[in-house]
């Protein structure tokens, strides 16, 4: 029998439900397609520093209520929506970081970034705007053959947000980053799963139990510590300009994992034919030679 708990945070715009060690995060304004508010991106943070702190959480999913993933910021502001000098939440942010406005999809897709769970989208509808770069820092995507994205800011006189100058080429190449950004068209699932940009496709009612079977299989058999550890060395060097950089990680990395309770226990249950039943938590055993929560300042 599996247990199921729903987080005492007082969402508003998400829910999050943690289930046999999957948390799901549900973007959840459907009258509103799941748009995005600045409520939404102060409850997806705290969210992912939930799912941190929780050992019983070995991955987390992100998906949408509806028929739409999230289609898009806000605009009830209409013409204003992005003059964020005009906005009193901005300006706060503004005056604590140099003057200038830290946007807030970047500030929800560094978290992912950083988080130290894997990260899998269930891309169940539209997503469009902030609803395609929101994906971008997690692992792997899932799309139901209902979705469609949509890079529009070229298309709205603006410009890409989130991080995703740097995530989505690194994800689908240049070429395909430009062409995507700078006609701002929207596109089907399968050409998002052509490109790279999704794994696989998937029919709506089979999209959320494929995106947890994916999960259980990513973490099922593997150390949470191991599993952190792994996925920020993997994302920090992708930007590495040396392959030197993660060979000096790399080395500090398997040096302090072969000195935990974890490896005797993985290597004596593989010898001894048996599920290894891991002794070391992410939330008090990541090894201190690196800022595992590190981010680079703003201004």
């Amino acid at each position: 029998m599996t247990s199921t708990t729903t987080l005492p945070a007082p969402f508003e715009t998400l829910t999050c439900v943690i289930e046999d060690g999957l948390a799901t995060l549900t973007l959840n304004r459907p009258e509103q397609l799941n748009t995005f508010t600045a409520r939404m991106r102060d409850e997806l943070i705290a969210a992912f520093d939930l799912t941190d702190a929780d050992d019983a959480v070995r991955a987390v999913i992100v998906t949408g209520a509806g028929r739409a993933f999230c289609a898009g910021a806000d605009l009830s502001s209409a013409g204003d929506t992005f003059d964020y000098a005009k906005r009193q939440d901005a300006r706060r942010e503004a005056s604590r970081a140099g003057d200038v406005y830290r946007d807030g999809g970047g500030q929800v897709t560094l978290r992912m970034f950083r988080s130290l769970k894997p990260v899998i989208g269930a891309i169940n509808g539209a997503a469009v705007g902030i609803g395609a770069t929101m994906q971008l820092p997690m692992d792997v995507r899932l799309a139901s053959t209902q979705a469609r994205f949509g890079f529009v800011f070229a298309r709205r006189g603006i410009t890409p947000e989130a991080a995703s100058s740097w995530f989505l080429p690194r994800l689908v190449g240049m070429q395909t980053a430009l062409e995507w950004c700078i006609s701002g068209r929207v596109f089907g699932a399968q050409e998002a799963l052509e490109r790279g940009l999704v794994r696989s496709v998937h029919e709506p009612e089979d999209l959320l139990p494929a995106a947890r079977s994916l999960a259980h299989e990513m973490t099922r058999h593997s150390a949470p510590v191991s599993v952190a550890m792994t996925r920020q060395l993997l994302w920090r060097m992708a930007g590495a300009e040396h392959p030197m950089a993660a060979h000096r990680l790399d080395s500090r990395a398997i040096q302090s994992r072969g000195q935990a309770q974890d490896v005797r226990e993985g290597v004596g249950a593989f010898l001894e034919k048996r599920e290894p039943q891991w002794p070391d938590r992410v939330s008090h055993d990541l090894p201190g030679f690196f800022d595992w929560s590190n981010e680079p300042p703003f201004a």
